[in-house]
Parts: C-alpha cells; structure tokens; sequence
C-alpha cells in the first residue's frame, strides 16, 4: 500500500470524515459519527486517533490539517476567525499540541462578519476548494445544509455572505412539532409548490406551515407530497431573502447530494445559472489547498 505523507479532516457537528494521502492521491478514509456535538473536549482527540492510527507511518511525524466545528474557543483547538472580506484560507494555520507525538495538528480557521455578524467554520474550505479547482470565478457560492451559507465571491475573496437556519427548522419541524405527524417520503411536485408559495408571498410562511398539518386532516395530503412542500416552503424563504446574492448571479451549490439538488432545482426554477459541486470533494481540494501553508517542517514532499 502507498504510504500516506498527510492527513485530511473535516469535523462537523454530527460526523467526523478522514483521508490519508500520498500527495494529492487519497490511499486511505474513514468517517464516524462522533461529531462535536456528542464530544467533551477530552474526548476530541481520541475520537480522532480512533480513525487514524493504523495509517500513521513509523519514524514520521505526519501532518494533520482539520477544519470544521473544532476551533471555537469552547472546543479543543482555538482557532480565531478572520474576519472578511479575505481569501477564504489565511496564509497560516493554527498549530496545536497533540498527546501523540507522531501527528501535528493545523486547523483552518473560520470566517466571521461584523455587520451583518455572522460565522462560519468549515465552509471557508469548501469555498477554497471550489476556488482551487476554479480560478478566477466570481459569483455566488451556496452551501445548503443544517446552516446554509450564501457567499459573495470576487478577486479571489469572500467579500460578504449570510446564514440561514432552513435545514436545523427543516429538522424541527419534521421531527417535533405537530407536523411530524403528516409527513413521509418526497414528491417533488410537493417542493415545486411549497417553493413558489414561498416566493410570491413569503410572509405568509406561517400560515402555511400550519396549512400542511390542515390539508392532512381535512383532504388527506400524500405525506411524501407535504413532506416535499415544508421543505419547498422553507427554501423558498431562503432564497426570497437572499435575492440581492443571486439575482443576476451565477450560482454554485456545494452540498451533499439531495440537498444540493434540492437548491439546484429552486435556482432553475427561477431561471438562475446554477452548477453542482460535490461537498466531499470540494473539502478535500480545500484541505490540500490549506496544505500549502503547513509550517516548513512539517510540509510534505510533493509526489
């Protein structure tokens, strides 16, 4: 087997995601759902050796380059945000002590706006990677997931970008509230609807929410049909609040297959030149973009 120089990570809030490298050619991966939501700080580093040691090669130090939910000031390695607009990476990362001495730990810090404030850690890669495999592109990045993201790229930098909580309520609603009861399965004509409700009249978003639990128990709505529809309802808020980003905008979506899809279809829907990039990938091109600026001694040779 190739003998790995380096180590990706991405830690978010529910998964933790690994690759061991030999350059830029992954020979090894793994993922585990101790996310940094269900880990104590003293649980953190274990978590991640759990998933690495059996790669690590003897008579080496090798570098570990992480982003994600790790590098607030509560979680194992602080990492200050910096503030934009910027490039999405710094030109150093932050290095942090490790109980094993055969790894070196750098995080890459996250992205913070003072006015509007908003925060982000882990996008910041995302948004490297895709820039890495596309160079000079300006446009609007969109990153759907429990927090979508809405970023303003130009020359290179994040210049602004917003937060949205539709897939944490998406998750609420679906899973506690009254509505939960209605719902199962997909029907895209249910998103098409709930979508275009949204966009005409989005102020009304609450009433209708409440209107899915009523066409339940007085029609007999299809439950992959309302299920679809609170998802169109929810996006379709979000993207009738984040109109001055892509109106007159090229839009790319990176996220995970069906929700990236799901925001896809909306952008077409309001004829918005959109393109799909894969979340998995575009981290892994950020993190090796990051790989640049380890500290000398621990910067591997290039294959």
């Amino acid at each position: 087997m190739t003998k790995l120089d380096w180590i990706a990570a991405d830690w978010g809030q529910s998964h933790l995601r690994v690759w061991g490298l030999a350059g830029h050619s992954v020979v090894q991966s793994a993922q585990s759902g101790h996310g940094m939501a269900q880990l104590s700080r003293a649980e953190m580093e274990p978590a991640l050796l759990e998933l690495i040691e059996d790669w690590l090669p003897e008579g080496q130090v090798t570098p570990v380059i992480l982003c994600g939910m790790l590098g607030g000031a509560k979680d194992w390695i602080e990492a200050s945000y910096r503030p934009v607009p910027c490039a999405p990476l710094g030109k150093a990362l932050v290095q942090a002590e490790s109980r094993d001495l055969r790894v070196s730990l750098h995080v890459v810090p996250g992205l913070k706006q003072t006015t509007p404030p908003d925060v982000m850690r882990g996008e910041e890669t995302q948004i490297a990677g895709f820039m890495a495999l596309n160079p000079d592109w300006d446009g609007v990045i969109c990153l759907p997931g429990t927090h979508s993201k809405w970023a303003h790229i130009s020359a290179g930098e994040v210049v602004s970008f917003q937060t949205f909580l539709t897939g944490e309520m998406f998750a609420l609603l679906s899973e506690h509230s009254t509505l939960r009861h209605s719902l199962g399965g997909w029907d895209e004509a249910g998103f098409a609807q709930g979508f275009d409700e949204s966009m005409e009249r989005p102020e009304r978003l609450m009433a209708r929410l409440f209107s899915i639990r009523a066409q339940t128990l007085l029609h007999g709505q299809d439950t992959g049909y309302a299920r679809a529809r609170l998802s169109g309802l929810l996006v379709g808020a979000e993207l009738a609040a984040t109109k001055p980003y892509w109106l007159g905008q090229r839009v790319a979506v990176i996220g995970a297959k069906d929700v990236a899809q799901a925001y896809a279809t909306a952008c077409a829907r309001l004829s918005v030149p959109v393109t799909l990039h894969d979340m998995a990938d575009m981290t892994l091109a950020g993190l090796g973009a990051a790989r640049a600026y380890l500290p000398q001694q621990h910067r591997p040779q290039a294959h």
